[in-house]
């Protein structure tokens, strides 16, 4: 009896066992098994899948914008590249003008050191053949004389002058400036004594090449406004220029005259530049006439018949001379 309790009790512990084994099989089961909302999960699943898809777009969108970048790169570096090639063109020009500027400043030194040369042989020349007691009676050139060491020019600045005759006014200004191959100084006023350079008002203008250039240049918008009578400038250029010892020439050029009496002018001029002494003239004025009122084949008109006698007056009561223009080519 004893042994047969003994064989069920054994039993029962193993049953137990396998129980237990079935229950901790089932709870692993549950703890690797998902557990939660199955709802919850499907909208994890799908935030979690936008947030891939923006940060794919993202990409994408970085990578247009690098392709895009890399191309304005590259074309700044064309850009780039052009740029530095024309300077390096630029630069060859520059340095080629500047050793032509540098050659013909050293041809113009050789050549001047020759004139000076010829001169000097010309006048040991006219002395040895004319004596050394000669004096020469004048200084002209082209007729005009070129003592001077101060000019003043005085310019019609009328409608008539500027749409006829500005072109070959700068011509002619550019033949006086070419007479007289370096003064003192220059001044430009109009008939009515304005200047064409307010900074300059009652002072001389240098005399250079540049500033040569720069009077041509300007005249050509320069149009202040212009009654057609010299007397105002005359008047200016006097007063405001002549001291004793300075060689003046003015040159007066102009197309018509609109004043009334052309006596009244010749005398107001003769008693502001007569010197105090004599009958010598403090200044010289020359004048050019510009055929503007001279009509091909017809008759001139009335006020460049009176610019024409007040002109030959002028000059010649005052030491200069009048040359009247026969065209405007």
């Amino acid at each position: 009896m004893r042994k047969q309790r003994r064989e069920l009790q054994e039993a029962n512990v193993s049953f137990l066992d396998v129980i237990s084994c079935g229950f901790g099989a089932i709870v692993l089961l549950l703890i690797i098994a998902r557990v939660g909302d199955p709802a919850a999960l499907e909208e994890a699943d799908n935030q979690l899948m936008g947030s891939v898809k923006e940060y794919q777009e993202r990409l994408f969108e970085i990578r247009g914008e690098s392709v895009v970048l890399d191309e304005r790169l590259k074309s700044r570096q064309e850009q780039l590249s052009e740029l530095t090639q024309r300077i390096a063109r630029l630069k060859a020009k520059l340095a080629s003008v500047s050793t032509q500027s540098s050659q013909l400043s050293q041809s113009q030194s050789r050549e001047k050191q020759q004139l000076q040369l010829v001169l000097q042989v010309l006048s040991e020349e006219m002395e040895r053949l004319l004596g050394p007691d000669f004096q020469r009676q004048n200084d002209l050139v082209g007729g005009i004389p070129a003592d001077s060491d101060y000019i003043i020019f005085v310019i019609d600045t009328s409608g008539s002058m500027q749409v006829a005759a500005w072109e070959k006014v700068k011509k002619e200004m550019l033949n006086i400036l070419d007479i007289y191959p370096e003064v003192k100084g220059i001044q430009v006023l109009n008939d009515m004594g304005q200047y064409m350079f307010s900074g300059y008002s009652n002072k001389w203008i240098p005399d250079s090449p540049a500033m040569r250039k720069k009077i041509i240049k300007t005249l050509a918008s320069w149009s202040p406004f212009s009654n057609s009578s010299p007397v105002e400038g005359i008047n200016t250029a006097i007063q405001a220029f002549y001291k004793p010892g300075r060689k003046i020439s003015i040159y007066t050029l102009g197309d018509d005259y609109q004043g009334r009496s052309i006596r009244s002018v010749v005398e107001a001029v003769d008693r502001l530049n007569k010197a105090n002494r004599g009958a010598k003239r403090l200044v010289r004025i020359h004048a050019i006439g510009f055929p503007v009122h001279f009509p091909p084949g017809g008759t001139p008109s009335a006020s460049a018949i009176k610019f024409a006698a007040l002109m030959r007056e002028l000059s010649y009561n005052n030491g200069g001379t009048f040359i009247g223009l026969n065209s405007l080519n």
